[in-house]
């Protein structure tokens, strides 16, 4: 054994004693490049033979390599400090974590203090609140925020449910206090697109041209989303508040906000602390739909101020399933007893008298809508304001769904899009895709399948159908493409639209072209 401890004894000193020399080695050498009298010495015996490039290639090389050297020497420093720096110390680490824990711990207790004055304010101003909460057992949901349901809560208080604005809704329509209104089944389409224009003038005093009305009224036809898009001040809002008051529904105006990132901005969150479900306008306005069967328009008004595929996406997918029952959404995971009537294991069915009103403004402080989104909705373009007319006085109706989509199908059966004009598509199809490398692909096919015969039902001709569709789902995409690589494919492509539907046609799709080709 005494040999073999001799043997490691002797490497181990052998191994050392190399590292020792390695490192003396590096070190001599660093000595080595910062002996400054080597180097003084080295310059005095050839300074006198340097000619004047010499000397200029002289002052050059000492500045680079004064350079490079204090780079290396910074490097290494660097080097060194993020060693002794990589790790925080384990104390640092835990002290940290308990400062999180207690901001967190602060805050649950702010949040709870802060629903206690609420509460007790709502109890100052007379209206009922539990006694628990103001004994701090548990935190309720001010009435106000319970809207329209507030009058009905006073039969029996709904605060205490996860859902307290929906199970009101719920008593609302199971009591007699909702009366079914008197629906106009008599009308059709081209009346109902100048009785809007009409009722918006006299009424509202709000003026649109009849060919946007109609645009509008055919896309609903067509589509569960519609968006109107142009400068500020155009109308768009108020084209869609205007027909909610048009149906005596009014329209659901949700601004969109820049901090939206999800679908809990929609259809909001369960609360863990208070247990409570925070309702928003959105979730209620659907729920509320599935008891009556009006026309109603939810719009997001500003929606590109947040990308609309983060918080719209989900419901996206959902309207375009091919069957109605299957058009539901999940609210929550779990069930409780008491949850509204309407809530199936969670999930919330989508109603279909339901449609989706967009409205954004193109310019540096939003968002590019994505063509995702751009392909699933019918865009609008309003870029100006129309002239006062004299309307007669007319007054609002109660429009059915029913009764409207059976409109649609009756117009979708009575004005096909015809085969000449769907092999001239065919024919625009082949040539988009050979100068432009863009294709109509089936979802926009099927929607000019189904905006044109309606469009055709409010008033409207074939062609002028088939004209809006091209520049709102084709054109646009132009705009996206190298305009400096199509510009000269545009003036190619209007001759093409003249020589195949005739000079005075397609005006829409000419002027779209012309105004990108102005962009370049």
């Amino acid at each position: 054994m005494n040999a073999f401890f001799n043997y490691v004894y002797e490497l181990i000193v052998w191994i050392a004693l190399n590292i020792w020399s390695a490192i003396k080695g590096i070190g001599r050498a660093i000595a080595k490049i910062f002996d400054f009298s080597y180097y003084s010495s080295l310059f005095d015996s050839y300074k006198d033979k340097f000619g004047a490039g010499g000397w200029i290639m002289a002052v050059i090389v000492h500045i680079l390599i004064a350079i490079i050297l204090f780079m290396g020497a910074y490097l290494i420093i660097r080097f060194i400090k993020r060693l002794l720096t990589f790790r925080r110390p384990i104390k640092e680490n835990e002290d940290l974590k308990d400062e999180v824990t207690r901001l967190k711990h602060e805050m649950l207790k702010l949040t709870y203090e802060r629903d206690k004055i609420l509460a007790l304010q709502v109890s100052n101003l007379g209206i009922e609140v539990d006694k628990k909460l103001l004994n701090g057992e548990e935190v309720e949901e001010t009435p106000e925020e319970a809207g329209e349901e507030v009058e009905v809560a006073e039969e029996e208080d709904t605060s205490n449910y996860r859902f307290a604005r929906l199970v009101g809704i719920d008593r609302f329509y199971n009591s007699n206090k909702y009366i079914k209104p008197e629906y106009n089944d008599d009308i059709n389409l081209e009346d109902i697109c100048k009785n809007f224009r009409n009722f918006a003038a006299s009424q509202l005093g709000l003026y649109y041209e009849l060919d946007l009305i109609k645009f509008f009224i055919a896309s609903l036809g067509a589509t569960k989303m519609i968006i109107l898009q142009g400068i500020s001040g155009t109308g768009k809002t108020s084209l869609a508040y205007a027909f909610g008051q048009f149906v005596n529904n009014p329209s659901v105006i949700c601004p969109v906000q820049p901090s939206w990132r999800d679908r809990t901005e929609l259809f909001g969150y369960f609360n863990e602390f208070t247990k409570k479900f925070n309702e928003t306008e959105f979730l209620k306005t659907i729920y509320e739909a599935n008891y009556y069967d009006d026309t109603r328009l939810i719009v997001l008004d500003e929606m590109n101020i947040a990308r609309v595929e983060y918080y719209f996406a989900e419901m996206l997918s959902i309207l375009e399933m091919p069957r109605l029952e299957e058009r539901q959404i999940e609210i929550v995971s779990s069930t409780w007893p008491d949850d509204p009537v309407n809530l199936n294991e969670g999930k919330l069915y989508i109603s279909p008298n339901i449609w989706y009103i967009g409205t954004i403004n193109n310019d540096d402080s939003t968002f590019a809508v994505a063509d995702k989104v751009y392909d699933r909705a019918i865009p609008i373009d309003l870029d100006s304001k129309a002239a006062r007319f004299d309307a007669p006085d007319t007054p609002s109706m109660n429009l059915r769904y029913d009764h409207l989509h059976k409109l649609f199908d009756v117009a979708k059966t009575m004005y096909p899009v015809s085969q000449e004009n769907l092999a001239k598509l065919d024919e625009v199809d082949a040539y988009i895709i050979k100068h432009f490398r863009i294709t109509f692909g089936n979802r926009i096919l099927m929607q000019i399948h189904e905006f044109v015969p309606c469009y055709v039902a409010c008033g409207g001709t074939e062609i002028n159908g088939i004209d809006f569709m091209l520049s709102q789902k084709i054109i646009r995409k132009f705009q996206s493409l190298n305009l400096g690589y199509i510009r000269d494919e545009i003036d190619g492509f209007i001759a093409y639209l003249n020589e195949l539907f005739g000079y005075d046609n397609m005006t829409i799709s000419k002027d779209y072209l012309l105004r990108i080709k102005k962009l370049v």
